[in-house]
């Protein structure tokens, strides 16, 4: 499976986003408003508008922002010929900053859809999408790995792991983490989930904290690919280097 992906190709990425705002009264009244316009679709009982923001709201880019971009890629050292996996983190309480570093790289160093692919789990339903509605909405213009305008689904060639998974059945979600699990990847334990971001980032202000979580995540994804294309062996803890 994935014979011919060549590993030194691919960036993992993830990503972590939080409602824009610590709380629902601190929104404007326009956007007060429109939250409550969406929160109705959401179709959420016994759950008003209000208390359902900080819940729901980090996931829709047109209400959270991106505190933290992940981004992984293997190498092989030149001197002793090792193959290391890199892990380098954008983060912040200043989303534009970020977001204006983490363009700056790709553009730099890997803008080339014929070269590149982004890999990440779900990453096409959330990570990338999210990213470049963000981007637009900070006046970023976006990298040309990002752009996807007038692509069709089947032309987009980011590699995603809840994809291969579901093996063309639409209907199955697994998390990244029963998946490493059943499959028997190596998967560094983590004191917070993705539903603890919120909370971590607004009530502890730790945000260190949310970034080593983001760096596990794409580490785990790493050793995914690796047993999706049939390795029988996983990029060591002693080979990441986080630079």
């Amino acid at each position: 499976m994935l014979a011919n992906i060549n590993l030194h190709q691919l960036l993992f990425i993830d990503i972590e986003t939080v409602p824009e705002q610590p709380s629902f009264k601190k929104l404007s009244f326009s956007m007060q408003e429109l939250w409550a316009a969406k929160h109705t679709h959401l179709k959420m009982e016994n759950e008003d508008a209000e208390t359902g923001y900080l819940k729901r709201a980090g996931v829709y880019a047109e209400f959270a922002k991106v505190i933290c971009i992940s981004l992984g890629y293997f190498r092989t050292e030149k001197e002793s010929l090792n193959l290391t996996f890199r892990v380098k983190s954008f983060y912040g309480h200043n989303e534009k900053m970020l977001l204006d570093e983490f363009s700056a790289l790709i553009r730099t160093s890997f803008d080339n859809p014929e070269r590149f692919q982004f890999c990440g789990h779900n990453i096409r339903e959330f990570d990338t999408p999210f990213l470049s509605r963000r981007m637009l909405i900070n006046g970023i213009t976006l990298p040309e790995m990002f752009d996807n305008s007038g692509k069709r689904p089947w032309q987009i060639n980011d590699i995603d792991t809840l994809q291969l998974w579901k093996f063309g059945d639409y209907k199955n979600y697994v998390s990244l983490k029963l998946l490493a699990e059943i499959l028997g990847v190596p998967s560094s334990k983590s004191d917070i989930d993705g539903k603890d971001v919120c909370r971590v980032y607004w009530e502890e202000d730790n945000l260190q904290r949310i970034v080593d979580y983001c760096q596990r995540d794409v580490i785990t994804t790493a050793r995914l690919l690796q047993k999706f294309k049939g390795s029988s062996t996983f990029i060591s803890d002693s080979e990441i280097v986080i630079v």
